[in-house]
């Protein structure tokens, strides 16, 4: 979904023009690829492209032909990594094979215009699309919508499946019966809710911290009391800035699974919003500063809270287990982008419930793994 950040402009651009151009996604990776399944790549007619599908192997070669190998609708194009049957490989050096979804604009015009919807407006969506046979390129979305001009002979064994992979949230390629008598294979993509950070601070150590945010494709806000810092000439790569008023949080659309982070420099407005922030369902409440201080904020709650003193340590535990404090991880190094590349890389941890080991230290556990049960 973060790719969108990059596709969407030239998308617009084309689309004003009325230009037509092709969607490359990945459809399929058999063995190690660069990019999974749902990457995409924009291809227009002038040799503009936006988006990746492999690590920077197969895009030349993918965008030279595409306008050819799509004269006559949307095909599946394997592409391969390894030496096979004489065939001289593209040069990606994963050793696996990429199938692609190749299509120009009249059946790609549907996805993108759902895809830009769910990325601006941040919420989900499963998309079922036929990679085979007559439907190829075929469609249904879940949720649906009245505008999506679905094949009434397919759609509805489509969007049935397409609600299986929402309602599980995960992707799926299976055969479906489309119709009594035929089958075909649909992949069903499911797109999480465009990740959103919320930095409550808007010094100078914010600054990167939202550059990186953006850089990863997230919704971005920045929100402080102070008005000569939170302002668009600060941070024109957030999408909103908001100068806090005294006694009120605004309403900024937080979702379950955003981030937020708590970094005023100031122990009443640090209070006061985490007090809101605790009342929200976040998938990250980040605190910056020492441990004590975040006990001394939480302190200062449970005081306003008029809570019995046999309750206030088992209240404060509570909270504390909800927050990152200290956030970040031990990445090492002191200065404002440093400790924004060890909050984001926490929060990216987080967001994927990922272990945060080195690579070569699970390869390496999965590799015994594999011994032992050989």
């Amino acid at each position: 979904m973060t790719d969108l950040d990059h596709i969407l402009p030239l998308w617009q651009e084309l689309r004003e023009a009325g230009t037509e151009y092709v969607l490359a996604t990945v459809v399929a990776v058999d063995g190690s690829g660069y990019r999974k399944p749902g990457a995409r790549m924009l291809i227009a007619a002038d040799g503009r492209r936006a988006g990746t599908i492999s690590g920077g192997c197969l895009e030349g070669e993918v965008a030279r032909k595409a306008f050819w190998r799509t004269e006559n609708g949307p095909v599946v194009r394997r592409y391969s990594t390894i030496a096979e049957d004489g065939e001289v490989p593209y040069g990606m050096g994963c050793g696996g094979v990429v199938h692609l979804l190749l299509e120009r604009s009249e059946t790609a015009e549907l996805v993108m215009r759902r895809l830009a919807g769910s990325f601006v407006d941040r919420v989900p969506l499963a998309i079922a699309t036929v990679l085979d046979g007559e439907w190829i390129g075929y469609r249904a979305f879940w949720p649906s919508e009245s505008g999506d001009n679905l094949d009434a002979a397919i759609a509805p064994a489509l969007a049935d499946v397409a609600c299986e992979g929402f309602e599980e949230q995960q992707s799926l390629t299976r055969a479906v019966r489309i119709k009594e008598d035929r089958t075909a294979t649909v992949r069903v993509e499911w797109n999480a809710a465009r990740p959103g950070l919320f930095v409550f601070g808007a010094g100078d150590d914010a600054v990167p911290l939202v550059r990186q945010a953006r850089q990863l494709g997230w919704y971005v806000a920045v929100a402080d009391g102070r008005s000569n810092l939170a302002t668009r000439a600060r941070f024109p790569e957030a999408h909103n800035v908001q100068v806090l008023a005294a006694g009120e949080f605004p309403e900024l659309g937080l979702r379950p699974t955003d981030a937020s982070v708590v970094m005023t420099h100031s122990l009443e407005q640090d209070t006061r919003i985490l007090a809101a922030l605790l009342a929200e369902e976040l998938a990250y409440i980040g605190v910056l500063g020492p441990r004590r201080r975040t006990d001394e904020i939480l302190l200062s709650l449970a005081g306003e809270y008029d809570l019995p003193e046999s309750h206030v340590d088992a209240q404060m535990e509570t909270w504390m287990e909800r927050l990152h404090a200290p956030m970040g991880l031990d990445l090492g190094g002191s200065t404002s982008a440093e400790i924004a590349l060890a909050v984001i890389a926490e929060i990216q941890q987080c967001r994927h419930r990922a272990s945060g080991l080195a690579l070569r230290v699970i390869r390496a556990r999965d590799g015994e793994r594999r011994r032992v049960t050989a």
